[in-house]
């Protein structure tokens, strides 16, 4: 009896962590395509109406960018303290911030009303966010999967995984209610502002369901050990695991560029190259994300029961064979062809993604986890996510249309992603409360059994 009420109580915390995990990082993904949608349209005139259309554009799409700038430096300290203080202490912090910002985002006065400090404090904003959102990313992946029990981490990561596309749904669906039920007027006015003020409801949750989670049970056994008065996280990160770092970082780039070219390249693909309209473009975006959900979901499961390897490898080669059909099967313009080809396409990028959570997890020992999980992520979002919307115009314009030299290059990523996954070892069901090396505790488990041969 009181085994079942300690595997109960277990289970408990654990779907509290992956609950307050999946609103962090809901939210995170929820502001991203938000502000993403309002810094295209409705930013430029309020904010930089001094400037002539094209300039106000691309300043408001530089706001944009800053917060994303701001992303890595945010993972390097909220990591660093995250492996110090701990993830539960740093995740009500991050989530508090991200939630405030959003909020003055929201209630900001325009340049007519303060003159350029409303663009100077827009900018702030963005970067104080960019800075939350860098910490929020990886401490709410190991939240939850420092609490699962170890037969589950794999679905836990997949449920971690679908918030992206998730959010995308629920973030276009809310903008295009309000378009829908205003006047042009009234949403520039006002009516974009609603769903960032409002979204000081989801921070309230988050920081309710936080209060209620323990610290990882990792991290408090790390506590007790010598390792945690001694180590420098970041140091010891860079010093110690710099190769394991660089080989996450590489397999994830693969992902991270086909997400970017899918959510952000493929709808001007689709309106500007092949004339679809766009309601159209949206609603064959909406059907890839709903796929993106379902391919997390299977992503985290399979691992769970073939191993994050296979899995990741199987869904790396899928991704790879589909690729080379993508575009000449969006190029017929035939609905029902776009759509299987968006779904396949986006359903197999997920499906890495949904086991990339757990996958960096396993990688790293409990003291530089953080550390070395956040740079690791957000090092692939750096080079290889933003970047690929603006590349990928730029190869599509060099090549007149043609999108066989872009197929090359992210080809080319996938394959370096494949490679990085099949040099990396197994991890599943590896014990995550260790403070050793991957490599290290896998290379005593291969002792300890070949001694058991003899």
């Amino acid at each position: 009896m009181g085994m079942e009420n300690a595997d109960g109580s277990q289970r408990s915390m654990a779907n509290r962590a992956v609950s307050a995990a999946t609103l962090g990082t809901a939210l995170e993904w929820f502001d991203f395509t938000l502000y993403g949608s309002v810094a295209a349209t409705v930013l430029p005139k309020l904010f930089f109406p001094s400037m002539e259309p094209n300039s106000a554009l691309l300043a408001s799409l530089a706001t944009f960018s800053v917060g994303l700038a701001a992303r890595p430096l945010g993972a390097i300290i909220c990591g660093h303290f995250g492996d110090k203080i701990g993830r539960r202490n740093l995740m009500l912090g991050t989530v508090s911030v991200m939630g405030i910002t959003s909020v003055l985002m929201g209630l900001l006065p325009t340049y007519l009303q303060i003159g350029m400090l409303a663009p100077i404090l827009l900018v702030v904003l963005r970067i104080i966010q960019g800075f939350a959102l860098g910490g929020e990313s990886t401490g709410g992946q190991l939240m939850a999967l420092e609490h699962a029990p170890a037969d589950r981490r794999g679905k836990y990561s997949g449920l971690i995984g679908m918030c992206a596309p998730l959010s995308q749904i629920l973030a276009n669906a809310v903008l295009l209610i309000l378009s829908a039920t205003m006047s042009a007027d009234a949403f520039t006015s006002y009516g974009w502002r609603i769903p960032f003020v409002m979204s000081f409801l989801l921070v309230i949750v988050g920081i309710y369901i936080r209060l209620r989670v323990s610290e990882t049970p990792a991290f408090v056994q790390m506590k007790q050990s010598a390792v945690a008065n001694v180590s420098s996280p970041l140091k010891d990160a860079f010093r110690l695991h710099y190769k394991t770092i660089i080989r996450m970082m590489l397999f994830f780039c693969g992902p991270t560029a086909l997400f970017y070219l899918a959510v952000v390249f493929t709808l001007g693909y689709l309106t500007n190259s092949l004339g679809v309209p766009k309601q159209t473009g949206f609603t064959l975006l909406m059907i890839g994300n709903a796929c993106a959900i379902a391919g997390s979901i299977l992503g985290g499961l399979l691992s769970d029961r073939i191993g994050r390897k296979r899995a990741l490898l199987i869904a790396s080669a899928a991704t790879f064979v589909i690729m080379m059909f993508y575009f000449p099967l969006l190029a017929t313009k035939n609905f029902a062809t776009m759509a299987i080809a968006m779904g396949l396409f986006m359903g197999f990028v997920q499906v890495q993604t949904g086991i990339q959570p757990v996958a960096f997890a396993e990688a790293f020992p409990t003291n530089v986890r953080y550390s070395g999980s956040a740079l690791a992520f957000t090092g692939a979002s750096l080079f290889a996510g933003g970047p690929i919307p603006v590349v990928a115009t730029w190869l599509l314009n060099l090549s007149h249309g043609s999108p066989w030299t872009l197929v090359a290059l992210v080809a080319s990523l996938n394959a370096l992603s494949f490679c990085m996954i099949a040099i990396g070892p197994e991890t599943k069901g590896i014990d995550i409360n260790r403070l050793d090396s991957t490599d290290d505790v896998i290379g005593k488990q291969n002792s300890s059994a070949h001694q058991a041969t003899y």
